[in-house]
């Protein structure tokens, strides 16, 4: 399981998975039923793995912290072949969606068997760069400013050149006022924190340079997948918000004080995928024309390095 050949099965079912789940949620834009389009876009992803040349098995999913429908943990896919661990968002933004606002999509990692992080459903404090940068330049335990300062430096930059994503949450607040008092610019969105870190990525294009803050652990893992695929950094930890959140982390064998590396989330191999629901910033959302819907995707395979940007068509049945 970690030859190119794989990578390329894996990439072509995390494509087709990604784009089903597209169409099918793209359907529902506008209409203000998040939860309708998530379960569209749930039925769509479970129809197509179902067929998948592969036995999966989710080990992180998505819908548990808002009782939504999803994939759960521990559920089996494929019709048989390489083991394979399976991570979804299968629509990141239902929220997005359902007010056709930008930067809803869909998302897959798929990694030979023990190769994602299992996680309870929690928030997970995170922060995350893209690639060109020196090992450990970022760190969890370091402040803000301090990580930026070395951000900055790196680069060649001012600290007035570095722009900041994070969740518009009052969580967040005291790292956005400190990243303000340090000069730092800040993009502050509504929704969807795999976008956040998957745009530290491609930050030239995405305007993006750091991550920072808590988001779901499901979407770390994701992120994390993309930030393998990339080969940028990313840590993080765990953060249970009650006794019964902290003894299901523990009952998984997972330590929450401990800081996780990008080798404890995504240790191995792994092939990331993300197909654009609405216009964002970095695909175009579904459309629909002339009896076809279009989907702009992007398959990134760590196997090979491949990372590729496909836009299909797909006959609007």
């Amino acid at each position: 399981m970690t030859n190119p050949a794989t990578g390329l099965i894996l990439s072509q079912i995390a494509q087709h998975a990604t784009e089903a789940a597209a169409i099918a949620s793209a359907r529902l834009r506008g209409f203000g039923r998040k939860n309708d389009a998530d379960q569209a876009a749930v039925d769509a992803m479970r129809r197509s793995f179902q067929t998948a040349p592969f036995s999966g098995k989710v080990v992180i999913g998505e819908g548990e912290i808002d009782e939504a429908p999803m994939l759960y943990i521990g559920e089996e896919l494929g019709a048989g072949g390489p083991r394979t661990d399976i991570a979804v968002d299968p629509l990141e933004g239902t929220k997005l969606c359902a007010s056709d606002a930008p930067n809803a999509m869909t998302v897959v990692a798929l990694a030979p068997e023990g190769g994602l992080l299992h996680a309870p459903d929690m928030y997970m404090d995170k922060i995350a760069i893209g690639p060109g940068y020196p090992a450990g330049l970022i760190d969890l335990d370091l402040s803000p400013t301090e990580n930026i300062t070395r951000l900055a430096k790196a680069k060649g930059v001012p600290l007035s050149a570095i722009r900041a994503c994070l969740l518009d949450r009052e969580r967040h607040q005291a790292i956005i006022e400190e990243l303000r008092r340090a000069g730092a610019g800040i993009r502050l969105i509504p929704d969807g924190d795999v976008a956040g870190v998957f745009w530290t990525t491609e930050a030239a294009r995405s305007g993006v340079d750091i991550y920072f803050g808590s988001g779901g652990a499901p979407e770390g893992v994701l992120a994390a997948a993309a930030i393998r695929c990339a080969g940028g950094q990313m840590q993080a930890r765990l953060k249970p918000e009650n006794e019964q959140e902290e003894k299901r982390a523990r009952a998984m064998g997972r330590d929450v004080h401990a800081k996780l590396t990008l080798d404890d989330m995504v240790p191995g191999a792994v092939v990331f995928a993300a197909s654009g629901v609405t216009h964002g910033s970095m695909f175009e959302g579904v459309h629909f024309d002339a009896g076809a819907a279009h989907v702009d995707t992007l398959v990134w395979d760590s196997f090979t390095g491949r990372r590729s940007r496909v836009r299909s068509i797909h006959p609007n049945n």
